[in-house]
This record gives C-alpha cells, structure tokens and sequence, in this order.
C-alpha cells in the first residue's frame, strides 16, 4: 500500500508543477506581450494563441486536483444532512455518475484528438498542432476519472478536509455511524 501512497503523491505533485508551470509561464508571456505592445510597439502575435493553450491545460489538469481534493462545487444542503446508509448510497450513485461522465468524456475527446492528429490542424499564428489542446481535455477527465476512483472511499463518506469532516461528525453524532 505505500507504493500506492507514493505513486500518488508524485502524480498529485507533478500536476501541480504543470499548473504552476504553465500560470507562471502565462504570466511571463503575458507581460512581454504587454511590454512589446505598449513599450516597443511590437507584439508578441502568437502570444494569444500560447494563452489559450495554457489556460485549457491549466484548467483540466487544475479539475483533476479539485477532483482529489474533493472539492468540486456541491449543493449538499440536503444530502449532509441525510443519514447513513442513505447518505453513502446517495454519494455513490452520484460518484457512479461522475466516473460515467469522466468516461463519456475521455472516448469523445480520444476521437477529437486523433481526428485533429491525423489531419494535423494547427493554430494559426503559432501554428501549434491543435491536438495538443484537445489531449488536455483528454488528459483532465482521464485524472479526474483516476482521482475519484483512488479517492473512492472518501467519496461515499464524503470526507475529505476538516469542514466536511466537522459535517461529518455533526452527522455521526445525530444519527449514529453505520458500519
């Protein structure tokens, strides 16, 4: 189990090294584009382009460590409140229909993307091929699919930081633990 353990913690941190990466990279090709623009009236013209590119990669790797985290936006108004076992039925039907999602998702955009290689569209000013942008879609539903299935148990308990920890123990105190 500790090979898991470390498998996923150099996975967890080499996605936060890309989206560090690729922020601070942003910011630095922003600043000359601003520079060049403004100081020496030339533009950096892919600049735009290199933009969007790290903003999706940076998004849908950025959505895989929201997945892990378990921190994606909930209406849980309801369902904290729901006792166990219901509660943990509820949150599996809803992890059930994440990973289906994550799936769908992974097979339409493994088509986008081989489509885009095989007929090597690419962008217009950096002529960057377009693949690249749609495996990052790829590559962020395959992670989230990843992550909430290494994550499951926390998932159907619904526990991951110490405010829904502190929900969780409201809960447990209310209406008993279920095991």
């Amino acid at each position: 189990m500790p090979a898991l353990k470390h498998l996923e913690e150099i996975l967890i941190t080499g996605v936060r090294v890309i989206v560090g990466g690729a922020i601070f990279v942003s910011i630095a090709i922003n600043f000359a584009n601003i520079a060049g623009r403004y100081l020496l009236s030339e533009p950096v013209i892919w600049a735009e382009e290199i933009l969007s590119y790290l903003m999706v990669w940076s998004v849908f790797l950025g959505a895989v460590l929201v997945t892990w985290e378990g921190r994606h936006i909930k209406m849980d108004l309801i369902s904290a409140r729901i006792p166990p076992p219901a509660s943990f039925i509820l949150n599996a039907i809803t992890v059930a229909v994440f990973a289906a999602v994550c799936g769908f998702m992974i097979v339409q955009s493994w088509t986008v993307t081989s489509m885009a290689r095989q007929i090597d569209q690419r962008s217009v000013a950096a002529e960057i091929p377009m693949a690249l942008a749609h495996v990052a879609v790829l590559l962020g539903f395959a992670g989230m699919l990843l992550a909430v299935l290494l994550r499951l148990p926390q998932y159907v308990r619904n526990v991951f930081g110490s405010e829904t920890a502190a929900v969780q123990k409201q809960v447990t105190e209310t209406f008993g633990t279920f095991e």
